[in-house]
């Protein structure tokens, strides 16, 4: 006999807006045929995940996978995620050793991606640090879910700082896109001041890169590009704040007719100064971590709905690079994808938070800015089957669990307590993480173009 559904997933199904116990997911193909309570219907496979809870596959709007090793990073990066319960990654531009700055190129990744990535994957474009402006509606067309430009620059070529006047025209190039443009939030002159004034001191010792990268370099980064946001009509977001007072200012420009967001990394909702003190490079990313204080500002922004969505900056850098006495010589970026549907849950349990907030903040609301909703972050008819699957419980996370090529395993989040593990993962139906192993193989994930 012929059955309707070829599978059912079962659990407490956790949506950006309920919680329902003793409920199921059934897929047709890759896709989500029906949702519903009680009795699950008949399917070629049911899986029964009991009480685990069972969110939609999560979708991080901010992530590197080539910044340090180039497009073959693509497999083991998205490896994690699927270990992570990631089922979307959005990829930044910045990869080793060319950024993607133009069609061409942008079809290079792509190919990389359809045959190397385990997950799902989207797409940012940039541009070159000049003469580059051109190339904007090409990138567009050809299905990039936003645009990334920075006003700090950490190589000429692969992540240069856009100059005021060239920013201004792609930004209006962009607008006619439609397309939003995030942008890294860091005043280059105010930093490298500061920078040169310390070293200059012998202070290299870590707590140094969080005094010579101040709020204000982010503040006043925030005030230039939403300044030229109100002019152009871009949609401009800021790719990572640390500090509630980013949210504040585009909540402001927002309320003058301006096209103004912003992001939240999930360091910042939980990480302080004293964490880099305790780790040195291994706890070292720009923006750096905050004081309690501001932790605690950060939250608040988040639960008034100020914050777009939570994501990781995932960006993997061989140990080596995050070692050494010198805090300005390691790598900047954390890794992120594997611990990302663990700790966030942690964070929200620890607060007596619901779930729904990590169905919102980190699937829903990241799908929906990058043109990917509803078919992805969420659980709904229609949408693709990309589901993570959370079992509760005391757990530590280790390091040594990471899936990520031998010389990236590592985070800052070794040893830390979490409420919960991931326990299974499904891509458009299929099941590519089982709790221990990940089933999927290279090629299984696919390059999403923007929707909408």
């Amino acid at each position: 006999m012929s059955t309707p559904f070829d599978r059912v997933v079962r659990g407490t199904v956790v949506t950006s807006s309920a919680v329902w116990p003793n409920a199921y997911v059934a897929i047709r193909g890759e896709t989500i045929a029906a949702i519903g309570q009680g009795e699950p219907p008949p399917a070629a496979e049911t899986i029964d995940h009991g009480e685990d809870l069972v969110l939609p596959g999560l979708v991080d709007g901010h992530m590197h996978t080539s910044s340090s090793t180039g497009w073959p990073g693509i497999e083991s990066a998205t490896r994690s995620a699927a270990a992570g319960g990631v089922t979307t990654c959005c990829d930044m531009p910045y990869d080793v050793p060319k950024p993607v700055t133009d069609l061409a190129i942008l079809t290079d990744k792509i190919g990389w991606v359809e045959r190397t990535a385990h997950v799902d994957m989207a797409l940012y474009g940039t541009i070159t640090k000049t003469g580059g402006v051109d190339a904007i509606p090409a990138l567009a067309a050809g299905g990039i879910s936003a645009f990334k430009l920075s006003t700090y620059e950490y190589d000429a070529v692969r992540f240069p700082r856009i100059d005021h006047p060239t920013m201004l025209a792609a930004f209006r190039q962009i607008a006619g896109t439609g397309l939003p443009v995030a942008i890294h939030n860091e005043d280059q002159e105010l930093v490298e001041r500061l920078t040169a004034q310390a070293r200059a001191e012998g202070r290299t010792d870590p707590i140094m890169h969080c005094r010579t990268r101040p709020p204000l370099a982010e503040t006043m980064a925030d005030l230039e590009i939403f300044e030229m946001a109100l002019e152009t009509g871009a949609h401009v977001h800021i790719a990572h704040s640390s500090l509630a007072r980013g949210f504040e200012l585009a909540d402001l420009f927002r309320g003058q007719g301006a096209k103004t967001t912003g992001e939240a990394c999930i360091q910042y909702l939980c990480m302080t100064e004293d964490d880099i003190v305790r780790l040195k490079g291994f706890g070292k990313c720009n923006p750096p971590f905050r004081s309690a204080a501001e932790v605690e500002r950060m939250w608040g922004a988040l639960l008034a709905d100020k914050i777009a969505y939570v994501s990781t900056d995932h960006a993997p850098w061989p140990i080596e690079r995050k070692q050494g006495d010198d805090i300005f010589a390691c790598g900047a970026g954390l890794t992120g994808l594997q611990s990302f549907a663990p700790l966030m849950f942690s964070l929200l349990a620890e607060r007596g938070l619901s779930p729904t907030l990590m169905a919102t903040y980190c699937a829903e609301r990241s799908a929906q800015l990058h043109g990917l909703w509803p078919r992805k972050g969420a659980i709904r008819v229609g949408s693709d089957a990309d589901l993570v699957v959370l079992q509760r419980g005391d757990f530590v996370f280790d390091q040594a669990s990471l899936v990520d090529r031998p010389e990236m395993r590592w985070s800052a989040y070794h040893g830390r307590r979490m409420r919960a593990r991931v326990a299974a993962t499904y891509l458009r139906g299929r099941q590519i993480w089982d709790g221990a192993t990940v089933l999927s193989q290279p090629g299984d994930g696919r390059f999403v173009r923007r929707s909408a």
